[in-house]
């Protein structure tokens, strides 16, 4: 065999799989077709949130007025310098993740991999074999087929786009198109969100989505549910769409963020012993085996839980099952997600909704509250906090925020959760004053 590990797929999850065993002496190449460092470097987590930085500019530059600053001057966005200076960060990062590769004795190989048999690949036209493939391909956005399909973007081109869009229609309710909307509408243009649905944030706890709706509602997004768009036309005036209620807008861009899928397409999955399953990715078992013993496969090109930190979670335990050192399968549990979302969500646990599911008799704790900051600055944006508790054990099943930083005050509380904390060790612990996430160790009373 030319290697004993081929990994295709440089993102997040095969980078850190194809070095950590390189550096244990496996003979390993990696394979990619494009920029190194997968959707979240290139299109993802790293632009995005570069992004909402960005569109924070404008309300901290609103709320400082509160704190006896003016400024003058007419303030503009030069969207052609953001774009030039995110491109330079991305790149910066492409030439990290080339250098782990070096340094560490992964084989690059640059191109489109298909398989040819369980044990061979080609790229370019050239024969790979190995004895164990790591398939780590990741997702892409799906766009539905509509008259009109052709005249819309996706989340791959909305960070390079040649100019800055005054009238944005999203087209979804995922965490992609809530955060795009937020982001857009932050940088000041005009915004409105198209759902299918009644609500966006599907799975996410009742109470976030609905606070998030109403923040983003008073911000001046324009949110419209349960409405479908049936077409899309180039008009002079920009983009028209037809919706099914009736209505018509126009728009310069229409960002479509209704979700991704597996992205298997070109692999040659055909040719080995592989199989997918009904939503498209490729099946494995607790080891991310598939159903050929000698290819494994992680990240969302198995769509178990999207994530980042998942993908690479899942390629370490994939690096302790090769070399035989622990046996463990990846863990999903209480895992800590955020959407940047304007304002922030930060989760980690069970929803009510979910642990009511479960058979859970629940307590809820909730605080709804301005933030220190905002007392001054006079902005309305409230924050939402709650707790989600399992009433027989005492146990916290679910810690959940709405407001700014709610990502970086979410990851400790994700550490509780795992350690199994109990509500009487949250109010035996002492807040943080004046800090936003102190209430989660002060709410006394459950929610009425």
């Amino acid at each position: 065999m030319d290697f004993d590990l081929i990994v295709i797929g440089a993102g997040s999850g095969g980078v850190r799989a194809a070095r950590m065993l390189s550096s244990k002496g496996v003979k390993v190449a990696c394979v990619e077709s494009s920029a190194l460092g997968g959707t979240c470097v290139n299109a993802g987590c790293v632009p995005k949130k570069l992004y909402s930085y960005a569109s924070n500019i404008t309300e901290e530059l609103e709320d400082m007025k509160g704190y006896g600053w003016e400024h003058d001057g007419e303030l503009h966005l030069d969207w052609p310098k953001l774009v030039k200076a995110k491109k330079k960060e991305i790149l910066r990062l492409n030439g990290i993740y080339g250098g782990l590769f070096e340094n560490s004795g992964v084989e690059l190989i640059e191109g489109k991999a298909s398989f040819v048999s369980d044990h061979e690949i080609k790229v370019n036209g050239k024969t790979y074999s190995a004895e164990t493939f790591l398939i780590a391909t990741g997702g892409w956005p799906f766009i539905p087929e509509f008259p009109g399909r052709e005249l819309v973007i996706s989340s791959n081109e909305i960070f390079n786009l040649p100019e800055f869009p005054q009238r944005l229609a999203v087209v979804g309710g995922g965490y992609i198109a809530v955060e795009f909307a937020g982001i857009f509408h932050g940088m000041g243009a005009d915004v409105i969100q198209i759902y299918r649905r009644d609500l966006f944030l599907r799975g996410f706890d009742g109470d976030l989505r609905k606070h998030l709706k109403e923040s983003m509602e008073k911000e001046g997004v324009e949110l419209v549910f349960n409405t479908n768009v049936t077409a899309i036309e180039k008009t002079d005036d920009g983009l028209r769409l037809s919706l099914d209620n009736g209505q018509h807008l126009v728009a310069d861009q229409v960002l479509y963020a209704t979700g991704r899928v597996p992205n298997t397409t070109g692999l040659g999955l055909e040719n080995t012993s592989t199989s997918l399953n009904a939503t498209g990715a490729i099946e494995v078992d607790e080891n991310s085996m598939t159903k050929a013993p000698n290819i494994y496969a992680i990240g969302d090109v198995t769509d178990r839980m999207n994530l980042t930190p998942v993908a690479i979670h899942e390629a370490m335990c994939f690096v302790d099952h090769y070399l035989k050192v622990e046996s463990r399968s990846p863990d999903y549990s209480n895992i800590a997600t955020a959407v940047f979302s304007h304002p922030n969500i930060g989760t980690v646990g069970l929803s009510e909704e979910e642990a009511k599911d479960k058979g859970y008799d629940v307590v809820i704790f909730r605080s709804v509250f301005t933030p220190l900051k905002n007392t001054l600055s006079g902005n309305k944006t409230k924050t939402l906090m709650k707790l989600v508790v399992d009433k027989a054990s005492d146990l916290v099943l679910g810690v959940h925020m709405c407001g700014p930083d709610a990502g970086e005050i979410i990851q400790g509380f994700a550490i509780a959760l795992k350690c199994a904390a109990t509500k009487s060790q949250f109010d035996a612990t002492i807040g943080i004053h004046p800090t936003s996430a102190e209430e989660f160790v002060t709410m006394r009373e459950p929610a009425g």
